[in-house]
C-alpha cells in the first residue's frame, strides 16, 4: 500500500472517520486542475485528469473512465488500490460501493470545498437510510500532503471586444434579463469559464485552461455592484480600475463564504457546478437549483468570435501541416522520439503570430501507445519513432483568436492491412459526423449513433465520447453539448456551439487511431436544420486509406475536406510546401 494512504488511514482514524472521499476537482469543479489541487494524484500516483479516490479502513478505490483504463491499470499496479472501470456494468458505483462497505452511523469524510454540490447530495441520498454523518469540513489529504504546492496567483489578461464581440458590461446586462426571467436576485458563479468569459479576462491559475482562480455574485439589481472574490494582485490597476468603472468590485477569494451566508432573497446557484461547502453556506437566501444561464451563452459563440475562430484554426493548420510535411521526411534519416516531436510541433506553432501556448498536455503516441486513449509520454516511455507504424497525435494550441484540438494520425512507412483497415474505418465514421444534417433539437445523444455505425457494422466500437465542446479561448473541453451516447442531459445543439468530432480505436499492445477535427454547428439549407461546418484545417493522412472501407459518398467528402485544406493553406505556405500538400492532397 502506498505511504500516502497509510499516512491518510491515521488521519481518519484520529477523527474517526471510516472512509475518505477524494475527488480530482479544485474549488470550482473543474475538469483540469493547478497544481496545489492534485491530491487525488499524490495519494494515489494516477496522473490522469478524471477520478474519484475512495479509501476505507482496509481498502482503497479509484474510479475513472474508458479513456483511462489502460493508464490508469498501469501507474495503480502495486499500489494497493483497486481500479474501478466507471460506465462498466459489474463497476458499482461509488453511492453503492460505500453502502456496502460502510457500517450504520459510521462517518463519511471529504473536504467539502472540493466536492460538487451534486455529487455530495447523492451520497447524502444514498447513504441516509444507514445514518451515515458526513464529515465536510477538513482537508486530510492536505495534512499529509508535505510542501504542498501554494494556490496559484498568476497575472490576469484583458481581451478586446474586436475579439469578444460583446464588452462584459453588455454580458452582465444580458445575464440580468436571464435572472429576471428566473425571478432570482443573485446568481451565484463558480465555474472559472463562466467568470473568465463572462468579463472578458483570461488569466493562467491551471495549466493550458486560461482562466484564473475566483468566484463571482451578480446581482439583478444593477445598482447592486458585482462581486469579484479573487486574489486582488493579480489585476493590474488598469484592470482593476476598468472592472470598477463597470461595476465589478473586487473582494478576498476566502470572502465567498461569508458572503454567501449574508445574501437575502433568491440565489440562483448551478449544483454541478458549486461545491458543497458553497452550496450549503447561505442561511437566509433560498437557492434556486439550475444550470447557469452563462453555460449555454459562453458555449453559443457569436460571429466575431466565430470569425476568431476560422483565423486561430487556419493558423493552427499552417503549422501542424508543416509538422506533418517535417515528420514523413526526416522519420526516415533522424532520430526522433515522442517527446521530440511534441517539442518540434509546438517549434512550428510558436512561429504562428499571436499564438499563446498549447490547450492541453500534447499526446504524441507511436505503436502500442496509441492504444492509451490519454497517453502522456515521460522520459521512462519515450519511443523512438520508426519509419514504420503510425503515430497518433492529439495536440492543441491557444491564439488570441481562440483554441484550437486537433487528432491526425500520421503513417510513418509500412503499415499492416489490419492498421489501414482500422485507419480507414475511423476515418469513415469522422466524415459519417462532419457531413450530418439534423433538425434543431437534436442532441449529441442521438448524432453519436452516425459515427459509430461504420465501426458497429464490424464489431468495433470505441471507450470513449465522439465530441466534446470547446470554449473560445478558454478551456478546451466545456459543456453543455456532448456526443456521446452515454450523455445524461446532454443540451440540443445550436448555432454557433464548437465540437469536436474524434472517433477512434484502440487495440492494447499494438496501435490505436483517432482522427478529430473540429467543427462549428450551423444552418443548413433547409429551413429548421443545422449542419457541421470544419474548422479544423488540416489535411488527413492518404497513405493510411484502404479504399474497400468507404462508401462513394464518403470518398467524395474526404476529397471535398482535403481540397478545401490545399485551397485555404497554399497562399501560406512556401512554394515547397505547396506542392508537396497539393500531392498529398489529390482525390483519391
Amino acid at each position: 500500500m502506498r505511504e500516502q494512504i497509510t499516512a491518510l488511514r491515521r488521519e481518519m482514524k484520529r477523527r474517526g472517520i471510516s472512509a475518505y472521499i477524494v475527488l480530482t476537482e479544485d474549488f470550482h469543479g473543474s475538469e483540469y486542475v493547478g497544481a496545489h489541487f492534485k491530491l487525488r494524484e499524490y495519494l494515489s500516483g494516477f496522473t490522469g485528469s478524471a477520478g474519484t479516490l475512495v479509501v476505507t479502513e482496509n481498502e482503497a478505490a479509484l474510479w475513472t473512465d474508458g479513456r483511462y483504463f489502460i493508464q490508469a491499470a498501469a501507474e495503480l499496479a502495486d499500489s494497493g488500490i483497486d481500479l474501478m472501470k466507471q460506465g462498466e456494468t459489474e463497476t458499482p458505483t461509488i453511492e453503492k460501493f460505500l453502502n456496502e462497505k460502510m457500517s450504520e452511523n459510521s462517518v463519511l469524510g471529504f473536504d467539502g470545498r472540493a466536492v460538487n454540490a451534486a455529487f455530495a447530495r447523492r451520497l447524502q441520498t444514498a447513504l441516509r437510510s444507514k445514518c451515515i454523518e458526513l464529515k465536510t469540513d477538513e482537508d486530510l489529504g492536505g495534512l499529509v500532503w508535505e510542501n504542498r504546492p501554494p494556490l496559484s496567483k498568476q497575472p490576469v489578461f484583458e481581451l478586446s471586444e474586436n475579439v469578444c464581440g460583446q464588452t462584459r458590461t453588455e454580458k452582465l446586462a444580458k445575464i440580468r434579463e436571464k435572472m429576471k426571467e428566473q425571478n432570482t436576485d443573485c446568481l451565484a458563479l463558480s465555474a472559472l469559464d463562466e467568470i473568465a468569459w463572462t468579463l472578458n479576462l483570461r488569466g493562467g491559475d491551471v495549466n493550458y485552461n486560461p482562466v484564473f482562480l475566483a468566484f463571482m455574485l451578480i446581482f439583478r439589481d444593477f445598482r447592486d455592484r458585482v462581486r469579484l472574490f479573487a486574489e486582488h494582485s493579480i489585476f493590474s490597476s488598469d484592470i482593476t480600475e476598468k472592472l470598477q468603472n463597470d461595476g465589478v468590485e473586487i473582494l478576498p477569494y476566502d470572502d465567498i463564504y461569508s458572503a454567501l451566508e449574508e445574501l437575502q432573497g433568491t440565489v440562483w446557484a448551478d449544483p454541478k457546478a458549486v461545491n458543497f461547502r458553497f452550496w450549503n453556506s447561505p442561511k437566509n437566501a433560498k437557492i434556486i437549483p439550475k444550470t447557469s444561464p452563462v453555460e449555454l451563452m459562453k458555449a453559443c459563440k457569436n460571429e466575431v468570435e466565430i470569425n476568431a475562430e476560422r483565423a486561430a484554426h487556419i493558423k493552427d493548420g499552417v503549422a501542424v501541416t508543416r509538422f506533418m510535411k517535417w515528420l514523413k521526411t526526416a522519420v526516415k534519416s533522424e532520430r526522433i522520439t515522442e517527446i521530440s516531436a511534441a517539442e518540434k510541433l509546438e517549434e512550428f506553432r510558436k512561429r504562428g503570430e499571436g499564438y499563446l501556448g498549447q490547450s492541453f498536455e500534447p499526446i504524441m503516441a507511436y505503436a502500442e501507445h496509441g492504444a492509451i486513449v490519454h497517453y502522456s509520454a515521460t522520459e521512462e516511455t519515450n519511443a523512438e519513432l520508426k519509419p514504420c507504424g503510425l503515430l497518433l497525435s492529439d495536440t492543441g494550441g491557444h491564439y488570441s483568436e481562440g483554441t484550437t484540438d486537433i487528432t491526425r494520425t500520421f503513417v510513418l512507412g509500412e503499415v499492416t492491412d489490419e492498421e489501414k483497415r482500422a485507419f480507414t474505418l475511423v476515418l469513415a465514421a469522422h466524415l459519417e459526423l462532419l457531413g450530418a444534417v439534423f433538425p434543431k433539437g437534436v442532441r449529441g445523444s442521438t448524432l453519436d449513433a452516425l459515427a459509430r455505425k461504420p465501426l458497429w457494422r464490424h464489431g468495433l466500437d470505441f471507450n470513449h465520447g465522439t465530441g466534446h465542446g470547446v470554449g473560445f479561448l478558454l478551456n478546451v473541453h466545456e459543456g453543455p453539448q456532448r456526443i456521446s451516447w452515454r450523455a445524461v442531459n446532454d443540451a440540443p445543439l445550436c448555432e454557433g456551439m464548437i465540437t469536436s468530432d474524434e472517433p477512434g480505436l484502440y487495440f492494447e499492445d499494438k496501435f490505436g487511431i483517432r482522427h478529430e477535427s473540429l467543427v462549428l454547428c450551423k444552418k443548413a439549407e433547409y429551413d429548421g436544420f443545422l449542419c457541421f461546418e470544419p474548422l479544423t484545417c488540416v489535411p488527413f493522412d492518404p497513405c493510411g486509406i484502404d479504399k474497400k472501407y468507404l462508401t462513394e459518398p464518403q470518398i467524395a467528402y474526404f476529397n471535398e475536406y482535403q481540397a478545401w485544406v490545399c485551397e485555404t493553406l497554399s497562399p501560406l505556405l512556401s512554394e515547397d510546401e505547396r506542392e508537396w500538400l497539393k500531392d498529398l492532397t489529390k482525390a483519391i
